[in-house]
């Protein structure tokens, strides 16, 4: 049993994974309760058990998908080889090879556009997903500086700053048109300014 009495086993990873899927689909204002029963395999009373509130168990998948997704970018950020291939490999990381795939759109960007102003804990969530990002890829350009792969005329930090906003606008576009030919041109356009 948890501090609070609540059973342990409904806070399983599972039930979690399940609820941001259905977040990550309806958006939170739009998510009814009964469809997080019905995703998560909890009857209303086990849900608010387990969790408290809607709410609660928003704040865990938000907390969730960040740590999963921000290891998930580091680790590719990380990888050995040419810097360029790692971050072109992160531009890449959320668009399906084939159109069919599956490209649903980002929690933490939906979440931020949805509640961040108005939700203290999403803009938190958010905020220090984007510091833990834009860090990761200021390590890798810096790497690349000092390999001479890229150029030192601009800060590292600049090229960060451009770089995490190119990612940021085509975690935003791409979902929303599946424009293929649009994304690559983001793609090639953002490590042509870098490299």
């Amino acid at each position: 049993m948890s501090k609070s009495g609540r059973p342990r086993e409904f806070k399983d990873t599972a039930v979690v994974d399940a609820a941001v899927e259905v977040f990550r689909t309806k958006g939170y204002e739009a998510c009814s309760t009964e469809e997080l029963c019905k995703q998560t395999g909890l009857g209303r009373g086990s849900l608010y058990n387990a969790f408290g509130s809607k709410h609660e168990l928003y704040e865990h998948a938000l907390q969730r998908y960040h740590e999963t997704g921000i290891q998930a970018q580091i680790e590719i950020l990380e990888q050995d080889g040419p810097v360029k291939e790692c971050l072109r490999s992160l531009l890449k990381w959320e668009i399906p090879e084939k159109p069919e795939g599956d490209s649903r759109s980002c929690l933490l960007i939906n979440a931020a556009a949805e509640r961040a102003k108005s939700d203290p804990i999403v803009g938190k969530i958010f905020k220090q997903h984007v510091d833990l990002l834009e860090h990761a890829i200021w390590k890798a350009i810096q790497r690349g500086q000092k390999t001479g792969e890229i150029s030192k005329e601009r800060s590292t930090s600049e090229l960060a700053g451009m770089f995490l906003s190119s990612y940021y606008g085509l975690r935003v576009i791409f979902p929303a048109t599946l424009d293929y030919e649009l994304a690559e041109r983001i793609i090639e356009g953002t490590l042509t300014s870098i490299f």
